[in-house]
């Protein structure tokens, strides 16, 4: 059976420093760490969960839960990810999309994509070298219905349960759900950060009680968090994966000057290789 070695849930943004610097600092050190605990847990497959902002899925598709079946992917390039190829892993692609037929989740297959800051990002600061083969893992929540929180959870179910079932002996798996905290986009409210929102969400997961996340409903999130903020199913995906292991908080500023609430947490993995 394959084994997750590492999990974390981080935001997936960057922008200017000016007026911010030590904010930003602390930021850039926060992922950096992310990164590397990810990378030092050797993993040979990387999933990274996240959403699409309407770069490969248009509102010609409205694609809500999808997974990259390539052998290859080159980043779309947006927020300085620079566009070299990452090698993919069709087979745990297409053997999740599988599995996860079996257990009610319908993944649309995904052969051509290129992952724009939501997967590229986080893949650039913690599988620099392509060590790890990438799966991006789509929950799309820019596109309604939206998945929600509940089915995010249960997602990272099925994954834990595939990876330790379905995959080879040995094979290490390591989890980002990359998005979030509390924005508002191309809205009345953009440049708000509700800091208790964005530290109630964190505290589930380090806490253990991730679960609590699957009670948010649509409505509850677009009111607290932002139409940005529905990017915490990602969220709710690491803590399906984690189950009622806790984590730790790396980081955590209200960044009013990015719009954006930015967190990042690493959960403790109860199987952790030594």
């Amino acid at each position: 059976m394959g084994r997750i070695v590492s999990a974390a849930a981080t935001s997936h943004t960057f922008g200017a420093s000016e007026g911010a610097e030590k904010a930003v600092e602390r930021v850039r050190a926060g992922m950096a760490e992310i990164g590397r605990a990810i990378a030092d847990s050797r993993p040979d497959v990387l999933v990274i969960a996240s959403s699409d902002h309407l770069n490969n899925f248009t509102l010609d598709a409205q694609i809500a839960l999808a997974v990259g079946i390539a052998d290859e992917y080159v980043p779309l390039g947006d927020m300085g990810v620079p566009r070299r190829p990452f090698r993919g892993n069709r087979e745990f692609g297409a053997g999740f999309a599988a599995f996860c037929a079996e257990v009610g989740f319908d993944l649309t297959p995904l052969e051509i994509i290129q992952p724009d800051h939501g997967i590229g990002f986080p893949n650039a600061f913690s599988n620099p070298d392509g060590q790890a083969a990438l799966v991006p893992l789509y929950l799309n929540t820019v596109m309604s219905p939206t998945p929600s929180c509940a089915r995010g959870f249960a997602l990272g179910q099925a994954l834990r349960s595939f990876v330790k079932t379905c995959r080879p002996e040995g094979e290490r798996v390591a989890i980002i759900g990359s998005g979030g905290l509390s924005h508002w986009v191309c809205h009345p409210r953009s440049g708000e950060v509700n800091e208790k929102w964005d530290l109630r969400v964190i505290d589930c997961l380090v806490s253990g009680q991730g679960a609590e996340l699957t009670k948010l409903t649509r409505s509850e999130i677009l009111d607290e968090g932002g139409n940005g903020g529905l990017e915490i199913a990602a969220w709710a995906f690491v803590a399906g994966v984690a189950g009622a292991a806790t984590g730790r908080r790396i980081y955590y500023e209200p960044l009013t000057s990015w719009w954006t609430g930015m967190g990042g947490v690493l959960m403790s993995i109860a199987d952790e290789a030594a």
